[in-house]
């Protein structure tokens, strides 16, 4: 069979294929590509062969090729290899809030802004498939569609880190490491808990941070032995408009940068009541 994508429902959205492969032997298929178009990226093309696409083309000699010899995996792996080379530059953090509104837009927003005080390139903020980084007026955050988050990656891959809102992506290996955040207010967990009974479990060996958190050392403790989740981090609120000392902190224990001893932030912490 040969293919012109562009009659796929959703043509520029990977799991159309992967629709198509699970129902049909895409050995069989041939995929016409349209030149220029958003699914003839380096890593569109990543993903088709990730998904067992290896016959592909964008013009009929292309086609006409395929007919007579087909691909194997080893005529495309390379094209997976040059997109995951160039990711692996830049170090990708993933937020994720697990409680509704839980503050991942804004911390990020605190922490690139703590990060460029501290390192001398560019840091970049992406969020995917919401806008709500544009109210910041920042030309360094930026929104896009799932689609379009590993080639925005790609381009900043000269760049050292890169800070991913990912909202509802349930694809996450694009990221190095993944903070997942918590609001520990009672309302946000109870509501948290009746829509998923088995969410800790899923969080046990995870980064995870409470966000916007008011619970002292004690409350801490409690809260870690009735969820059996360790928390990485306990985040206080934060009034974005200022510096927050305790960014600083939570940066160098994220690996991010290196705290001199004579900075001495724990004596310029503002919430000293909380435990890190």
């Amino acid at each position: 069979m040969i293919l012109d994508v562009t009659a796929i429902k959703g043509f520029a959205n990977i799991e159309s294929y992967k629709k198509i492969v699970s129902e049909l032997d895409p050995e069989k298929i041939i995929f016409f590509l349209p030149a220029g178009s958003e699914v003839c990226t380096s890593n569109f093309i990543s993903d088709l062969v990730t998904n067992g696409i290896y016959n592909f083309t964008t013009n009929m000699d292309g086609v006409k090729y395929l007919l007579k010899k087909p691909n194997t995996f080893q005529e495309v792996s390379h094209l997976v290899k040059e997109v995951n080379d160039s990711i692996s530059n830049v170090k990708v953090i993933g937020f994720k809030n697990i409680t509704e509104k839980a503050g991942a837009t804004t911390l990020i927003y605190m922490l690139r802004k703590e990060l460029k005080t501290h390192l001398k390139s560019r840091i970049i903020a992406i969020e995917v498939e919401k806008n709500d980084f544009t109210y910041f007026n920042e030309e360094d955050m930026i929104s896009v569609s799932k689609e379009q988050l590993k080639d925005n990656i790609s381009k900043y891959a000269d760049d050292s880190i890169v800070l991913v809102d990912l909202n509802d992506l349930e694809d996450e290996t694009i990221c190095e490491e993944i903070i997942y955040l918590l609001e520990p207010s009672m309302i946000s967990l109870n509501k948290l808990i009746r829509k998923n009974r088995n969410i800790f479990n899923k969080l046990v060996d995870k980064k995870v941070i409470l966000n916007k958190s008011l619970l002292n050392n004690k409350d801490l403790n409690d809260f870690e032995y009735e969820a059996k989740v360790k928390i990485f981090f306990n985040m206080p609120p934060l009034d974005e408009r200022k510096k927050n000392p305790i960014l600083t902190e939570f940066l160098g224990k994220l690996g991010l940068i290196k705290i001199e001893e004579d900075q001495n932030v724990n004596n310029n912490r503002i919430f000293g009541l909380f435990r890190r």
